[in-house]
């Protein structure tokens, strides 16, 4: 399972969650820090990946379009990254579970 971060969250996240989210990547470490929703939205999909964002964005294109790229929005406001690695972490069978899931393309997280 490989996540892509927004650019709303910390680049730390993808070295913080590795042992869980091996080749998870960040739209900056790949060149998309000043891209659209659009051009995320069709690497992610192309490149077999789930944006993760506080975006409510992803969650609305989500609903329109479906998966794939499937989406977590995580519903928590300004946060230290440590909080934010710590719900991933505390949902990562929930994670694991929804990427195998054929009919769910949003997972909210808070």
């Amino acid at each position: 399972m490989k996540l892509l971060f927004d650019q709303n969250l910390s680049t730390a996240l993808m070295q913080r969650l590795e042992d869980l989210f091996p080749q998870s990547q960040h739209v900056k470490s790949v060149g998309m820090m000043e891209a659209d929703d659009v051009a995320i939205w069709e690497y992610a999909k192309e490149k077999e990946l789930i944006i993760v964002s506080k975006d409510t964005d992803f969650h609305q294109r989500s609903l329109l379009y479906g998966a794939p790229p499937k989406v977590v929005w995580l519903r928590v406001g300004n946060c230290p990254t440590s909080k934010i690695e710590k719900l991933i972490r505390e949902n990562s069978v929930v994670l694991h579970t929804f990427e195998r899931d054929p009919v769910q393309s949003l997972l909210i997280l808070t």
